[in-house]
């Protein structure tokens, strides 16, 4: 059988890991990696007897598959023309800078029947995995991403960032339309939000707090789910999985006991490579698809439009509220307080 060929764009944070995890796969031939910082690229793939690019068009024509791990802002254009030349794509998250974007890279994609991947590491997260095996209707979510700042990733805010990771895990267990969002977001250490919180509203009762941050000094990933079958909690960095289910003794009576989930050992980017790379030799349906990538940007972008409508109202309450300026007194001299009618 024949080897998939593989190129990986962009060798930042993410890239070069991508690059890792192809060389531990002996159906891959690393063909070669692409940064516009010929360093990067060289660095990262040492020990990788492959070619090293700065124009990511030089791998045309010579891969099957390739890994993009560029800024958000260039996702769209770098994916488009490995699409247009019937490249197999995986895509880190978000999926593009706009959803009109998201559905031109998807459409390109279905024309062509070629595997398009989104790179939302978390559903591999071996925790989140387990948790389909005992998850029912989830009524009530709670989540938290907290980070502590860095300035890679702050080329988008923290709901782009972070918070998308959540989003898309809560897409995926609720199966729903949501019908509301409310949120909050407030920039701090970077021209764009760095701590957000959305209350989500779905068409089947759940309602869903989310929270995320970039400012904190210390690392939280968990999401906990409550439901009538009990109650799950995923601590996403510790890949641990808590669930608690309602048991019905003989008398009639009625205990909470803790449920036995197998919870494998496996290294969660790995696992999504490793679905990729099946997905393109078999070809067969990524776990992660376009149209995943284009539902969890859409409530995100919905997220963030909530967020600027929080802060107008915000603006003109405080415009309201706002003491006047002190008229003098009758001898010339300013006066405290607002002025009477």
């Amino acid at each position: 059988m024949e080897k998939i060929r593989i190129g990986v764009v962009g060798t930042g944070h993410l890239g070069r890991f991508h690059l890792q995890k192809y060389q531990k796969m002996p159906g891959c031939l690393i063909v070669g990696v692409a940064d516009v910082v010929e360093e990067y690229a060289r660095k990262a793939a040492e020990g990788c007897d492959c070619e090293i690019l700065t124009d990511y068009r030089g791998l045309l024509g010579k891969v099957d598959a390739v890994s993009i791990a560029v800024p958000t802002g260039a996702h769209y254009e770098v994916a488009s023309v490995f699409l247009k030349a019937g490249v197999d794509v995986l895509l880190e998250k978000p999926i593009a800078a706009t959803l009109d974007e998201a559905d031109e890279l998807i459409a390109l994609a279905e024309s062509k029947g070629l595997i398009f991947q989104i790179g939302f590491v978390e559903r591999f997260n071996p925790a989140v995995a387990a948790l389909g095996t005992v998850m029912g209707k989830p009524l009530f979510i709670e989540s938290h991403r907290l980070h502590p700042f860095f300035e890679r990733g702050t080329d988008v805010d923290v709901i782009l960032d972070l918070m998308v990771h959540d989003l898309d895990i809560i897409l995926h267990f609720v199966d729903s339309p949501v019908e509301n969002v409310d949120a909050v977001g407030v920039s701090v250490l970077s021209d764009k939000v760095d701590i957000a919180n959305a209350r989500l509203t779905f068409a089947s009762g759940c309602v869903a707090n989310v929270t995320a941050s970039r400012i904190t000094g210390k690392i939280m990933q968990k999401i906990r789910f409550f439901g009538l079958d009990g109650y799950h909690a995923v601590d996403c960095r510790k890949r641990e999985l808590v669930s608690l289910g309602r048991r019905m003794g003989t008398d009639g009576t009625v205990t909470i006991t803790e449920n036995y989930v197998e919870v494998k050992r496996q290294d969660p980017l790995e696992e999504e490579i490793r679905a990729f790379v099946r997905a393109v030799s078999g070809r067969t349906a990524p776990p992660v698809s376009g149209k995943d990538g284009r539902d969890a940007l859409g409530l995100a972008l919905r997220i963030n439009d909530a967020i600027e409508k929080s802060r107008s109202r915000t603006l003109l309450y405080s415009l309201e509220t706002a003491p006047l300026p002190a008229a003098p007194l009758s001898d010339g001299s300013p006066a405290g307080g607002r002025v009477q009618p």
